[in-house]
């Protein structure tokens, strides 16, 4: 189990995953873009949602678990860079939500399913 350090904020995430966002983020970041993401919270938590607004001048620390960077799918990319340049803005999703077969068109358009995630403050 990765993490994802923001401001005060340690959110875990499986390394697949955390990969995957870290690609989204960059790419958000480089361009200078801010943005909100949000996910599900775990039962353990409270069951609810959470959200931040990520901005390029803000520090990030992404800490892998494992010694291997996962391969990245790039159409759980695609999927989670359309939301993440949406209103709604980035919709952390589960892998197993996005099929290869929908195209980058209807990712964009897809409700995804959001991923449930542990926050220690």
């Amino acid at each position: 189990m990765g993490s994802l350090r923001y401001d005060n904020i340690v959110i875990e995430f499986d390394d697949r995953l955390l990969a995957h966002l870290q690609v989204v983020i960059a790419l958000k970041i480089r361009r200078g873009e801010s943005f909100f993401m949000a996910w599900r919270d775990s039962a353990e938590t409270g069951d609810g949602h959470s959200s931040i607004w990520v901005h390029p001048a803000q520090n990030l620390y992404f800490k892998f678990d494992g010694s291997r960077f996962p391969k990245i799918n790039p159409a759980w990319v695609d999927a989670m860079m359309a939301s993440a340049n949406s209103s709604k803005g980035l919709l952390i999703m589960t892998e197993e939500s996005i099929t290869a077969e929908e195209g980058a068109a209807t990712l964009a358009t897809a409700t995804p399913h959001l991923h449930d995630l542990r926050i220690r403050t």
